[in-house]
């Protein structure tokens, strides 16, 4: 398992089972190491056993350690878009590291808009990548609603200033609830927020998870993902794919069918849309691995199989 530091480049360049994870908008390289990540993902005998896979959780460039406005440049830090984000990935990966060739590549919600990206921009440098919890179109419906809604609350707040505020513009804090709402599901909202009194706690609640987060960092991360446009170039995929999305992701919803339309056109590639549950979390499902590890495990075992027919027809 690694941090990115250069470090550990000499390790990394001969880990001949490297898998790439990178996390969602507003998280880090660290999310991914939570608890419930670690019991079933990563501990021995689960899809990705630490002690078999050379597993890579770098932050996004925007995001946890990696440079950001909050830095230091504030609305001085330049502008960067999810292209860069994929090109970093990849030098940090093929440049820092050593590793010309990926296992595998498994990316949640920003990170599996980057997952479609990577396919195309590097259709060689893996045997297979699993978005979850995206979709391979422009940002689009109410994705593209509550980004503005939240983009607009915080510029247009004057205690923004700029990007020189001195504490939280007022404008994020109260838009963050929305943005907090659109993570989880109707059915789980439905159970969470009965009444009145309920939803004022789930907004103060919120309210104060938003207090942590940089304004002009989320600001800048929401904005970039302008650039993403995978359609176009779903054809020139080589590498395998498994897509899994959420049945009750507000974000990225299955009624408009979007990958039943679009995935014949990635000539190795499948996708399943796991159903909505008491015990699901809409799109926040990302951070609750135990309700998709077997999905993950399925799409380990083809990569297996491949690699096993490969080496007999050699």
């Amino acid at each position: 398992m690694l941090r990115t530091d250069r470090s550990n480049a000499k390790k990394a360049s001969n880990a001949p089972n490297a898998v790439l994870l990178i996390h969602w908008t507003g998280a880090d390289g660290n999310t991914l190491l939570s608890r419930n990540y670690m019991e079933a993902l990563f501990a021995p005998g689960r899809p990705l056993d630490a002690t078999r896979y050379f597993l890579i959780f770098p932050d996004n460039v925007g995001h946890g350690k990696s440079s950001k406005p909050s830095d230091g440049l504030k609305a001085g830090f330049p502008q960067y878009g999810y292209r860069d984000m994929v090109d970093l990935q990849h030098r940090l990966v093929t440049e820092t590291l050593g590793i010309e060739h990926l296992h595998a590549i498994l990316r949640m919600s920003m990170g599996g808009m980057n997952a479609w990206q990577w396919a195309e921009a590097y259709p060689d440098a893996g045997d297979g990548v699993m978005p979850v919890v995206s979709l391979p179109i422009p940002i689009s419906g109410r994705n593209m609603l509550w980004r503005r809604i939240v983009i607009d609350a915080i510029r247009s707040d004057p205690q923004w200033n700029g990007g020189n505020y001195t504490s939280p513009p007022q404008g994020w804090l109260k838009a963050f609830p929305l943005m907090r709402m659109m993570l989880d599901s109707v059915p789980r909202l439905q159970v969470l927020v009965p009444d009145g009194a309920a939803a004022d706690e789930f907004i103060a609640d919120a309210q104060r998870q938003a207090v942590s987060v940089d304004a002009n960092d989320i600001l800048y991360s929401l904005s970039s993902s302008t650039d993403y446009l995978p359609e176009p170039g779903l054809a020139t995929i080589k590498t395998k794919v498994y897509a899994l999305n959420f049945s009750d992701d507000e974000f990225n919803p299955v009624e408009p069918h979007v990958l039943e339309a679009l995935i014949p056109k990635v000539r190795d590639s499948r996708f399943f849309a796991q159903p909505g549950s008491a015990e699901s979390f809409g799109h926040l499902t990302m951070a609750h691995p135990e309700l998709w590890s077997e999905h993950l495990a399925e799409f380990l075992r083809s990569l297996e199989d491949d690699a096993l027919q490969r080496s007999n027809s050699n």
